[in-house]
């Protein structure tokens, strides 16, 4: 099948007259019956992957979408544009499933929303060998992944569909995977071969801003009140905040509204709904609110709290701009979040506690960098972007640098010749020439770059790390105990004397640099 099906059915259905980046690349491998792994930011047109070739391809495409509260939206939405759709899951009567599992078997349905767990049962995967299937879409793959930034456990159970239906491709779409998480989602779905597509994460039209979290309601209000016409999302950490900061916006007239998953599924589709529409402009919310929400012109996202990871604040800072004008987005730092979060995740005892936490010291890094948070933040999704933004507050405002190349050398010398095993207490210890049992063993003594970092703290050595870590010199490999690793940019550095920055922070002291490289 060519593309011209593709195109004419984008332009019925959609409106567009052609696709954006990448988009008739992956329709095309689906065509052909070959699995695909998406990687796109949130409104990068994920969707339109999958629903095209439902459309054009014989059969039915089952989407599998972690959340039923967004299916009947989801399903409304191409209802309207004219598109044979519907959901499955248990929010429905015993009757209506069994009517529209007939009706699959008879092929009045392009595009069917289930549930992992409904796409589980005994019932549905006995029923699913009678379906003329066209495909099997994986929405929000990361979940399927311990890796993920919001791990499902039901997820890791799909590679059964690979088993029973090898023939029938399979795409699997997230916005938001580091690379880790990204091989797990194959590994986890059972695809023998898939092609991988990852699409630029940056979106140029978003603004990023980090302040401290000082007088934090203080703050949003006037933040608020100098954009009074805007729409906007206000994300917290707890469902009490998300009530607190709502209430506190109505009382100074603006109109807003709190969402949470502890409230009524009838208001929370009026919450949802009205905000849409714009009769409500600002809702103050948790991160249940916003995922896969169409709604193009949100003009700013804040966080109120620093979120857990990376991957999840992306998708959500991403619900911003997605008309492609001008947004704003503003997290508020603050020590304590982190603080919070590890309680959080101790209190649940998560199996994957350790790749959590190391995901957390992730965010932290990105609300406490002083280089280009777009090139902090790219860099953690493996994109290797070396140039100023010029569209966050660091770049707006930079900070003092000053020659740091010796001792990136010395850190960067001293992972390679450590054949990059040790994580960045290690790093440290060996720079600062520390006595410790581990460095013994390890005959790590004995390398040219043990001890030759004894003129700075552990202290400044840690802030030194994080920095090149920041610019992309190194990564950090959660899943081997945190250790790190060289990166193509770190290597530059280290071989061929690339020069390395260094901020002037004010924490403390630092020492005069000198001397020569030769590390």
């Amino acid at each position: 099948m060519n593309l011209t099906k593709a195109l004419k059915a984008l332009e019925t259905y959609y409106g567009y007259k052609q696709f954006r980046p990448m988009q008739a690349e992956i329709i095309e491998q689906i065509y052909h019956k070959r699995d695909v792994l998406v990687l796109m930011p949130t409104g990068g047109g994920k969707s339109i992957c999958y629903q095209i070739p439902a459309i054009t391809m014989e059969g039915t495409g089952i989407v599998v979408s972690p959340l039923i509260a967004l299916m009947k939206d989801q399903v409304e939405a191409l209802k309207i544009n004219g598109v044979r759709a519907t959901f499955l899951n248990s929010s429905q009567s015993l009757q209506t499933q069994r009517q529209i599992e007939e009706d699959i078997t008879k092929g009045r349905y392009d595009l069917v929303y289930v549930s992992p767990e409904k796409l589980l049962s005994q019932d549905f995967s006995q029923s699913l060998k009678r379906f003329p299937i066209s495909l099997f879409a994986i929405d929000e793959a990361h979940c399927i992944s311990a890796w993920g930034h919001d791990f499902r456990p039901e997820y890791t159970q799909l590679q059964f569909l690979k088993k029973q239906f090898p023939q029938i491709p399979v795409i699997a779409c997230t916005a938001t995977a580091d690379e880790i998480t990204r091989r797990d989602i194959v590994k986890q779905l059972n695809l023998p071969d898939p092609t991988v597509f990852v699409s630029s994460f940056d979106r140029p039209n978003l603004r990023l801003e980090v302040r401290p979290g000082l007088n934090r309601i203080e703050q949003i209000t006037r933040f608020i009140q100098e954009r009074p016409k805007e729409s906007g999302i206000i994300y917290c950490i707890s469902r009490k905040e998300t009530e607190k900061i709502a209430q506190r916006l109505i009382t100074k007239g603006i109109r807003a509204a709190f969402y949470h998953a502890g409230i009524p599924n009838e208001e929370r589709s009026k919450v949802q709904e009205d905000f849409i529409q714009d009769r409500t402009p600002i809702v103050c919310a948790t991160i249940a609110f916003g995922m896969g929400i169409d709604k193009s012109n949100v003009r700013w996202v804040i966080h109120h709290n620093m979120p857990k990871n990376l991957e999840g604040f992306y998708q959500e800072i991403g619900r911003a701009g997605r008309d492609g004008t001008d947004a704003h987005t503003l997290l508020f730092y603050s020590y304590s979040d982190v603080e919070t979060w590890k309680q959080i995740m101790n209190l649940n005892a998560s199996p994957n506690l350790d790749i959590q936490l190391a995901k957390l010291s992730r965010m932290q890094q990105y609300a406490t960098t002083l280089f280009c948070r777009r090139k902090v933040l790219l860099n953690y999704f493996s994109e290797d972007w070396r140039h100023n933004c010029n569209n966050c507050d660091v770049c707006s405002n930079p900070p003092q640098y000053f020659d740091g190349t010796i001792p990136a050398q010395k850190a960067l010398s001293a992972i390679y010749r450590t054949k990059e095993t040790i994580n960045m207490n290690l790093l440290i210890d060996v720079l600062r020439g520390s006595q410790r049992k581990e460095i013994y063993q390890n005959e790590w003594h004995l390398i040219k770059t043990y001890g030759v970092g004894k003129e700075y703290t552990s202290f400044e050595w840690r802030d030194y790390i994080e920095q090149f870590l920041n610019q992309g010199y190194l990564s950090i490999a959660p899943d081997d105990g945190n250790k790190l690793r060289l990166t193509p940019a770190g290597k530059a550095v280290l071989f061929e004397n690339k020069k390395s920055g260094i901020n002037k922070s004010n924490h403390y002291p630092r020492t005069r640099i000198c001397g020569k490289s030769s590390f």
